[in-house]
């Protein structure tokens, strides 16, 4: 039986702060949980946009509000207001701002590391792309029934999700039973892509991932482009708990002392040419954990 764990928000491992608004976190197993606290006045888009940019935050916050009052209105122009004891689970996609007179703290167990928000617009960056997907999820659904799969879905993809706030994702979007994120490094993604499957295991899952980098479209939330559809048929030419990489993601990645094994060429479905794939290899130490 593992050892319980006990960690004080008032020796964070780390703390943001912007006008009117502080974070204190805590890496807790595999999570972050942290307390904000949002003065009288705070407002996301006048005092914190201006430094991370983007028309709206881009986190998802799922947490708690313990004292004061937190408003939230999303891009649709639809508004809440939450208050003390009311969980929440708030969208990327909004604004937020402490309500009346009094300081608003919140604890969060996801969206902290992505509360800085992520950079929106319509733009061409390079990037790393994840692609999860869990290895005959449809024959999984038919043995354990509709409400027990989405119950074992649902498991997933908040560990999936809690990895990628580990390692600095973000999450563009789910695919039914696995999730697209972007990056800014291969080592990171690569890392996070273990570490989801490692995540499966415990639930006696299996999952398949695929890892490219090149230029994409940022538009909004979104991301498009080619690269897109080239990291969608990498993943899908991966084996059970296969994460097979481009040429292009092993050659960055090869700096950072990761391994890698050759998969030979491979003809990709809709793509022209051949491209020749690699599995990553984590560390075995961390695979047995």
């Amino acid at each position: 039986m593992p050892d319980a764990i006990s960690k004080s928000l008032t020796t964070p491992d780390e703390t943001v702060e912007f006008a009117r608004a502080i974070s204190r976190w805590v890496d807790i197993g595999d999570f972050t949980v942290g307390q904000v606290v949002s003065e009288p006045g705070w407002r996301w888009s006048m005092h914190t946009r201006p430094v991370v940019g983007g028309e709206w935050c881009q986190a998802r916050h799922v947490g708690i509000i313990l004292s004061g009052r937190l408003g939230i209105e999303m891009n649709d122009g639809t508004e809440y207001e939450f208050g003390p004891d009311d969980v929440v689970d708030i969208p990327p996609g909004h604004d937020g701002w402490t309500v009346g007179d009094e300081p608003c703290v919140q604890i969060y167990w996801t969206g902290l590391r992505a509360w800085a928000g992520f950079r929106t617009g319509h733009s061409r960056v390079l990037a790393t792309l994840l692609f999860t997907d869990l290895v005959e999820s449809t024959a999984i659904a038919a043995r354990v029934g509709d409400a027990r799969w989405r119950e074992v879905l649902s498991q997933h993809l908040e560990a999936s999700r809690a990895e990628l706030e580990r390692f600095g994702g973000r999450e563009v979007v789910t695919t039914g039973d696995g999730m697209l994120a972007t990056f800014e490094g291969t080592a990171r993604a690569l890392h996070c892509a273990a570490a989801i499957r490692r995540a499966a295991h415990k639930a006696d899952l299996q999952v398949r991932a695929g890892v490219h980098v090149g230029e994409v479209e940022v538009v909004g939330e979104d991301v498009r482009g080619v690269t897109v559809h080239e990291a969608a048929r990498i993943m899908s030419a991966a084996g059970p708990d296969e994460i097979l990489v481009s040429d292009m993601t092993r050659a960055l990645a090869g700096a950072s002392g990761l391994a890698f094994e050759d998969r030979g060429v491979h003809t990709l479905k809709g793509l022209d040419g051949e491209w020749r794939l690699a599995a990553f290899v984590a560390e075995p130490e961390r695979i047995a954990s």
